[in-house]
Protein backbone atom coordinates (compact mmCIF):
# COMPACT_ATOMS: atom_id res chain seq x y z
CA UNK A 1 0.00 0.00 0.00
CA UNK A 2 1.38 3.27 -1.32
CA UNK A 3 1.04 6.41 1.16
CA UNK A 4 0.96 9.51 0.19
CA UNK A 5 1.85 12.35 2.03
CA UNK A 6 -0.51 15.54 2.30
CA UNK A 7 1.10 18.97 0.43
CA UNK A 8 0.79 22.46 1.95
CA UNK A 9 1.70 25.62 0.24
CA UNK A 10 3.22 28.30 2.64
CA UNK A 11 3.18 31.68 1.22
CA UNK A 12 5.60 34.20 2.57
CA UNK A 13 7.67 31.55 4.66
CA UNK A 14 9.97 33.44 5.95
CA UNK A 15 7.58 35.87 7.99
CA UNK A 16 6.98 35.33 11.33
CA UNK A 17 4.04 33.24 11.00
CA UNK A 18 5.32 31.75 8.06
CA UNK A 19 8.57 30.29 10.37
CA UNK A 20 5.68 29.05 13.45
CA UNK A 21 3.83 27.04 10.62
CA UNK A 22 7.15 25.33 9.65
CA UNK A 23 7.61 24.51 13.24
CA UNK A 24 4.56 23.35 14.46
CA UNK A 25 4.03 21.46 11.35
CA UNK A 26 7.69 19.60 12.24
CA UNK A 27 8.07 15.63 12.36
CA UNK A 28 4.74 15.64 11.18
CA UNK A 29 4.27 12.77 8.67
CA UNK A 30 1.05 12.83 7.21
CA UNK A 31 1.76 16.59 5.75
CA UNK A 32 4.57 18.31 3.75
CA UNK A 33 5.19 21.55 3.52
CA UNK A 34 6.16 23.48 0.42
CA UNK A 35 7.57 26.42 1.42
CA UNK A 36 7.49 29.15 -1.26
CA UNK A 37 8.18 33.23 -0.66
CA UNK A 38 9.26 36.04 -2.98
CA UNK A 39 12.95 37.15 -3.56
CA UNK A 40 14.08 34.93 -0.23
CA UNK A 41 17.41 33.20 -1.50
CA UNK A 42 17.47 29.55 -0.93
CA UNK A 43 13.55 29.53 -1.06
CA UNK A 44 11.20 28.74 -4.29
CA UNK A 45 10.18 32.15 -5.23
CA UNK A 46 6.34 32.61 -6.07
CA UNK A 47 4.83 36.44 -6.97
CA UNK A 48 1.38 35.75 -5.50
CA UNK A 49 0.29 39.08 -7.38
CA UNK A 50 1.24 37.48 -10.68
CA UNK A 51 -1.93 35.32 -11.52
CA UNK A 52 0.36 33.02 -14.18
CA UNK A 53 3.00 32.46 -11.60
CA UNK A 54 0.74 31.32 -9.36
CA UNK A 55 -1.41 29.01 -11.01
CA UNK A 56 1.52 27.45 -12.57
CA UNK A 57 3.18 26.52 -9.60
CA UNK A 58 -0.56 25.35 -7.90
CA UNK A 59 -0.82 23.43 -11.00
CA UNK A 60 2.11 21.71 -10.63
CA UNK A 61 2.47 21.41 -6.37
CA UNK A 62 -1.63 19.74 -6.40
CA UNK A 63 -1.65 20.93 -2.61
CA UNK A 64 -3.85 19.28 -0.45
CA UNK A 65 -3.75 22.90 1.30
CA UNK A 66 -2.40 26.42 0.81
CA UNK A 67 -1.36 28.96 3.86
CA UNK A 68 -1.37 32.17 2.58
CA UNK A 69 1.13 33.92 5.27
CA UNK A 70 2.40 36.70 2.38
CA UNK A 71 0.88 40.49 3.11
CA UNK A 72 2.53 44.00 2.87
CA UNK A 73 1.94 44.68 6.49
CA UNK A 74 4.28 47.72 7.06
CA UNK A 75 0.93 50.46 7.61
CA UNK A 76 2.68 53.68 7.02
CA UNK A 77 4.61 51.72 3.94
CA UNK A 78 0.62 50.96 2.56
CA UNK A 79 -0.25 54.57 2.93
CA UNK A 80 2.98 55.53 0.49
CA UNK A 81 2.92 52.51 -1.79
CA UNK A 82 -0.92 51.65 -2.12
CA UNK A 83 -0.53 50.08 -5.39
CA UNK A 84 1.73 47.31 -3.86
CA UNK A 85 0.02 47.05 -1.18
CA UNK A 86 -3.41 46.48 -3.34
CA UNK A 87 -1.37 43.71 -5.69
CA UNK A 88 -0.22 41.66 -2.27
CA UNK A 89 -2.89 42.24 0.00
CA UNK A 90 -5.86 42.05 -3.00
CA UNK A 91 -4.79 40.35 -5.78
CA UNK A 92 -2.27 37.96 -4.13
CA UNK A 93 -5.23 36.54 -2.02
CA UNK A 94 -7.59 36.53 -5.01
CA UNK A 95 -5.01 34.92 -6.96
CA UNK A 96 -4.89 32.06 -4.52
CA UNK A 97 -8.32 31.70 -4.30
CA UNK A 98 -8.72 30.64 -7.62
CA UNK A 99 -5.76 28.87 -8.21
CA UNK A 100 -6.83 26.64 -4.89
CA UNK A 101 -10.37 26.54 -6.82
CA UNK A 102 -9.35 25.15 -9.55
CA UNK A 103 -7.03 22.42 -8.07
CA UNK A 104 -9.32 21.61 -5.46
CA UNK A 105 -7.08 22.50 -2.54
CA UNK A 106 -8.47 24.28 1.18
CA UNK A 107 -6.95 27.94 1.28
CA UNK A 108 -6.30 29.42 4.70
CA UNK A 109 -6.14 33.12 4.39
CA UNK A 110 -4.65 35.44 7.33
CA UNK A 111 -6.47 38.67 7.51
CA UNK A 112 -6.60 41.66 10.30
CA UNK A 113 -8.22 43.92 12.85
CA UNK A 114 -7.46 46.54 10.62
CA UNK A 115 -10.63 45.79 8.82
CA UNK A 116 -12.77 47.35 11.11
CA UNK A 117 -13.24 50.96 12.54
CA UNK A 118 -11.61 50.53 16.08
CA UNK A 119 -13.32 53.29 17.39
CA UNK A 120 -15.69 50.99 19.21
CA UNK A 121 -15.89 49.50 22.70
CA UNK A 122 -16.59 46.15 22.61
CA UNK A 123 -14.28 43.17 20.97
CA UNK A 124 -15.00 42.60 17.14
CA UNK A 125 -17.07 39.40 16.44
CA UNK A 126 -16.33 37.96 13.08
CA UNK A 127 -20.09 39.17 11.93
CA UNK A 128 -19.55 42.93 12.98
CA UNK A 129 -19.67 45.12 9.59
CA UNK A 130 -15.87 46.34 8.27
CA UNK A 131 -15.02 49.64 8.39
CA UNK A 132 -10.64 50.41 7.59
CA UNK A 133 -9.40 53.24 8.11
CA UNK A 134 -5.89 52.70 6.38
CA UNK A 135 -4.36 52.04 3.11
CA UNK A 136 -3.68 49.09 4.78
CA UNK A 137 -6.95 48.06 6.78
CA UNK A 138 -8.57 48.64 2.84
CA UNK A 139 -6.10 46.62 1.10
CA UNK A 140 -6.79 43.58 3.35
CA UNK A 141 -10.42 43.72 3.55
CA UNK A 142 -10.01 43.88 -0.55
CA UNK A 143 -8.32 40.64 -0.30
CA UNK A 144 -11.06 39.09 2.16
CA UNK A 145 -13.56 39.71 -0.34
CA UNK A 146 -11.56 38.22 -3.16
CA UNK A 147 -11.30 34.95 -0.73
CA UNK A 148 -14.70 34.94 -0.41
CA UNK A 149 -15.70 35.92 -3.92
CA UNK A 150 -13.42 33.01 -5.65
CA UNK A 151 -12.73 30.03 -3.46
CA UNK A 152 -15.35 27.97 -1.50
CA UNK A 153 -12.91 26.06 0.73
CA UNK A 154 -11.20 28.64 2.56
CA UNK A 155 -10.74 29.73 6.61
CA UNK A 156 -10.18 33.27 6.99
CA UNK A 157 -7.97 34.28 10.05
CA UNK A 158 -8.07 37.96 11.66
CA UNK A 159 -5.56 37.97 14.17
CA UNK A 160 -3.53 41.19 15.25
CA UNK A 161 0.03 42.43 17.44
CA UNK A 162 1.75 39.50 15.77
CA UNK A 163 4.84 38.49 17.35
CA UNK A 164 7.04 35.57 16.74
CA UNK A 165 10.47 34.45 14.95
CA UNK A 166 11.48 37.86 13.38
CA UNK A 167 11.04 41.10 13.49
CA UNK A 168 8.36 42.51 15.59
CA UNK A 169 7.63 45.07 18.62
CA UNK A 170 8.68 42.94 21.21
CA UNK A 171 12.27 42.67 19.87
CA UNK A 172 12.42 46.42 18.90
CA UNK A 173 11.45 47.14 22.55
CA UNK A 174 13.85 44.86 24.09
CA UNK A 175 16.56 46.09 21.41
CA UNK A 176 15.51 49.81 22.55
CA UNK A 177 16.04 48.89 26.34
CA UNK A 178 19.49 47.98 26.18
CA UNK A 179 20.33 51.79 25.61
CA UNK A 180 17.52 53.73 26.49
CA UNK A 181 16.21 54.53 30.17
CA UNK A 182 12.74 55.84 28.89
CA UNK A 183 11.05 54.93 25.88
CA UNK A 184 7.71 56.13 24.97
CA UNK A 185 4.99 53.94 23.81
CA UNK A 186 1.09 54.92 23.31
CA UNK A 187 -1.34 53.97 25.86
CA UNK A 188 -4.87 54.87 24.45
CA UNK A 189 -4.24 51.97 21.24
CA UNK A 190 -6.26 48.63 23.34
CA UNK A 191 -6.05 45.18 21.38
CA UNK A 192 -4.50 41.59 22.27
CA UNK A 193 -0.68 40.82 21.67
CA UNK A 194 -0.88 37.49 19.99
CA UNK A 195 1.75 34.78 19.19
CA UNK A 196 2.94 33.52 16.16
CA UNK A 197 2.94 29.92 17.34
CA UNK A 198 -0.40 30.08 19.16
CA UNK A 199 -1.96 30.73 16.04
CA UNK A 200 0.37 28.86 13.66
CA UNK A 201 -1.33 25.97 16.08
CA UNK A 202 -4.76 27.42 15.76
CA UNK A 203 -4.12 27.23 11.79
CA UNK A 204 -3.24 23.51 12.02
CA UNK A 205 -6.34 22.68 14.17
CA UNK A 206 -8.56 24.03 11.51
CA UNK A 207 -7.01 22.37 8.31
CA UNK A 208 -8.48 19.19 8.36
CA UNK A 209 -12.00 20.28 9.33
CA UNK A 210 -14.46 21.15 6.74
CA UNK A 211 -15.70 23.94 9.12
CA UNK A 212 -15.04 26.80 6.61
CA UNK A 213 -15.54 30.11 7.16
CA UNK A 214 -14.43 33.58 8.81
CA UNK A 215 -12.68 33.39 12.54
CA UNK A 216 -11.39 35.41 14.35
CA UNK A 217 -7.70 34.69 16.38
CA UNK A 218 -5.87 36.18 19.12
CA UNK A 219 -4.54 35.48 21.93
CA UNK A 220 -6.90 36.33 25.58
CA UNK A 221 -7.51 39.52 27.26
CA UNK A 222 -6.42 43.02 25.87
CA UNK A 223 -3.91 45.67 27.00
CA UNK A 224 -2.11 48.79 25.67
CA UNK A 225 0.85 49.39 23.97
CA UNK A 226 2.34 50.70 26.95
CA UNK A 227 0.77 48.14 29.21
CA UNK A 228 2.33 45.73 27.20
CA UNK A 229 5.82 46.99 26.56
CA UNK A 230 6.02 46.76 30.49
CA UNK A 231 5.24 43.41 30.62
CA UNK A 232 7.93 42.93 28.39
CA UNK A 233 10.22 44.55 30.16
CA UNK A 234 9.11 42.97 33.59
CA UNK A 235 9.55 39.36 31.80
CA UNK A 236 13.15 40.34 30.74
CA UNK A 237 14.04 41.65 34.10
CA UNK A 238 14.54 45.56 32.06
CA UNK A 239 14.74 48.67 34.68
CA UNK A 240 13.76 50.38 31.44
CA UNK A 241 10.56 52.99 32.35
CA UNK A 242 7.74 53.52 30.32
CA UNK A 243 6.31 56.80 29.34
CA UNK A 244 2.89 56.48 28.04
CA UNK A 245 1.87 58.97 25.34
CA UNK A 246 -1.51 59.25 23.35
CA UNK A 247 -2.08 58.95 20.02
CA UNK A 248 -2.05 62.46 19.04
CA UNK A 249 1.05 63.12 20.99
CA UNK A 250 2.52 60.03 19.24
CA UNK A 251 1.34 61.83 15.91
CA UNK A 252 2.97 64.73 16.81
CA UNK A 253 6.28 63.13 17.13
CA UNK A 254 5.64 61.21 14.14
CA UNK A 255 3.39 63.34 11.64
CA UNK A 256 3.87 60.91 9.03
CA UNK A 257 2.48 57.81 10.64
CA UNK A 258 -0.82 56.17 9.61
CA UNK A 259 -3.96 56.05 12.08
CA UNK A 260 -4.18 53.03 14.12
CA UNK A 261 -6.95 51.74 15.72
CA UNK A 262 -7.88 53.14 19.24
CA UNK A 263 -9.71 49.58 19.95
CA UNK A 264 -9.22 46.43 18.06
CA UNK A 265 -9.99 43.75 20.15
CA UNK A 266 -11.02 40.64 18.60
CA UNK A 267 -13.40 38.20 19.85
CA UNK A 268 -12.87 34.41 18.84
CA UNK A 269 -16.17 33.70 18.83
CA UNK A 270 -16.31 31.32 15.86
CA UNK A 271 -13.94 29.40 17.69
CA UNK A 272 -15.96 29.10 21.02
CA UNK A 273 -19.15 28.37 18.71
CA UNK A 274 -17.33 25.32 17.11
CA UNK A 275 -15.47 24.21 19.91
CA UNK A 276 -12.19 24.81 18.30
CA UNK A 277 -8.78 25.63 19.23
CA UNK A 278 -8.80 27.66 22.59
CA UNK A 279 -5.85 30.39 22.66
CA UNK A 280 -3.68 31.46 25.32
CA UNK A 281 -3.75 34.28 27.45
CA UNK A 282 -1.83 37.29 26.23
CA UNK A 283 0.33 37.04 29.08
CA UNK A 284 0.94 33.49 29.05
CA UNK A 285 1.97 33.79 25.71
CA UNK A 286 4.35 36.29 26.23
CA UNK A 287 6.16 34.86 29.43
CA UNK A 288 6.51 31.66 27.13
CA UNK A 289 8.16 33.54 24.10
CA UNK A 290 10.66 35.85 26.56
CA UNK A 291 11.74 32.19 28.24
CA UNK A 292 12.30 30.97 25.21
CA UNK A 293 14.44 33.68 24.19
Amino acid sequence: MTFYMKSIIVTGCNGQLGRAINKVYAGETDYELINTDFGIEGIKSVDISDIDSVMSFVKEVKPYAIINCAAMTAVDMCEVKQDMAYRINALGPRNLAIASSETGAKLVHISTDYVFAGDGTVPYREFDPTDPRSAYGRTKLAGEEFVKQFSDSFFMIRTAWLYGDGKNFVRTMLRLSEDHEEVSVVDDQIGSPTSSHELASAIKSLIPTWGYGTYHGTCGGECSWADFTEEIFRLAGKDTKVKHLTSEEYKQMNPASADRPKFSVLENYMFHLTGGYRFADWHDAIEKYIGEM
